[in-house]
């Protein structure tokens, strides 16, 4: 699962052709022992859990990067690196 961003702790992941489990574009957000599946482009908690002020930031990463998000979920699931995004400062 490649890393495709890392700030304030929080390691963003996409899987490859990960479009079966969640059946919608999203990342995987991990911090400490928690983990989260995050909808994009709407943001939107599919699974797992997040400290509430981690997620909070994550949520608003999600927001500015949508476009550059959902270009990378399109060569994800096509079987292709994504890229890095830039993280949250």
């Amino acid at each position: 699962m490649p890393v495709i961003s890392m700030f304030y702790g929080i390691i963003v992941s996409l899987y490859f052709q990960d479009n079966r489990q969640h059946h919608r574009p999203h990342i995987h957000a991990k911090y400490q022992a928690d983990e989260a599946v995050i909808a994009i482009p709407e943001g939107e908690l599919l699974d797992g859990y997040l400290p509430p002020g981690k997620l909070k930031m994550v949520l608003a990463w999600v927001e500015i990067h949508r476009d550059d998000l959902m270009a990378n979920w399109e060569l994800a699931v096509n079987g292709q690196q994504p890229f890095k995004v830039e993280p949250l400062r």
